[in-house]
């Protein structure tokens, strides 16, 4: 395991299409604007380097995936950047701006922001359908999910959902999101041909992120807990049967999640303790506990193979 310096304290990350590099998204220390104010996910800052593509101390980094201490490039990236994904091919970047609600996408190649997206109020999470033709985008405080398109790059659709959605899953066949409903503990599942909620599921205290794992047949939960009173577990759904069929305890403030590409792993920041878990998806133990730097965030997977 290595620990890289780099010029922001980055909200979240993302690994490339191609595996080769790695995306931050963060704001200077000076400059940040609120991502504590859905209470579930932690502030964003810098050293207070601002960056000069965007005029407010907020950044896109494209970093080397195999020396994050290498900037590759620095983009603007709207000026109060939560999560960021990119699209299949890798040559635009997705990144939600929670305080101007909006999504702004950056034309990698192009080094500019080619639209800014409206969406609800304070966007947060934000994942890309597998057909790479729709983005989910889970509006905190406007309890809504914002339904992009990439082709036209509009929002073409906003469904009520419930209190609070912090991020969004989708199923592996696209036909389903997970939101996580951060204020009424549970996940509302979305039908994308009707555009839907179909059905909720209760989980664990206040959930953040999830993501589905073991070729889609399960959905991981972390339910982060409060500040005071912080929980230590991750919810296991069937999506088949969409009913919880596991808890696994790993660390106090239980995340970000993500998924090893196989599927055979599962990998939880526990903000609480400063440590990532990974869960053996086919015994939903945890087998391993990686201490890592304070307050850990979000998270992605690079395969090495």
């Amino acid at each position: 395991m290595r620990t890289a310096q780099i010029v922001v304290l980055p909200h979240n990350v993302q690994i490339s299409p191609d595996g080769k590099t790695l995306l931050a998204v963060g704001t200077s220390a000076a400059k940040t604007g609120g991502h504590g104010a859905h209470g579930g996910e932690g502030k964003a800052a810098n050293d207070g380097n601002a960056d000069s593509h965007s005029g407010s101390g907020a950044s896109l980094l494209i970093l080397n995936a195999s020396n994050v201490e290498q900037v590759l490039q620095t983009l603007p990236s709207g000026s109060h950047p939560a999560h960021v994904v990119t699209s299949p091919d890798g040559s635009r970047a997705y990144i939600t701006n929670s305080d101007s609600d909006r999504v702004s996408v950056v034309d990698i190649n192009q080094k500019k922001i080619i639209a800014e997206i409206p969406t609800g109020s304070f966007p947060h999470g934000l994942r890309l359908s597998p057909d790479g033709q729709e983005i989910y985008v889970a509006n905190v405080t406007d309890n809504t999910v914002s339904i992009i398109d990439t082709q036209s790059l509009k929002e073409a659709e906003r469904v009520s959902v419930g209190k609070a959605p912090v991020q969004v899953a989708f199923t592996p066949d696209g036909k389903h999101v997970y939101v996580s409903l951060r204020d009424e503990d549970s996940v509302a599942i979305i039908d994308t041909s009707t555009r839907k909620v179909v059905k909720n599921v209760s989980v664990g205290r206040n959930p953040i992120q999830l993501y589905a794992a073991a070729g889609g047949s399960k959905m991981y939960v972390a339910n982060q807990g409060s500040d005071s009173n912080p929980d230590d577990t991750v919810s296991v759904i069937d999506t088949k049967s969409q009913s919880v069929i596991n808890t696994v305890v790993t660390g106090k403030g239980a995340h970000g999640v993500v998924a090893s590409t196989d599927g055979g792993f599962i990998f939880i920041t526990n903000t609480k303790d400063n440590t990532v878990s990974a869960i053996d998806t086919s015994t939903q133990d945890v087998v391993a506990t990686y201490p890592v730097g304070p307050n850990p965030n979000g998270i992605t997977y690079r395969s090495i193979r």
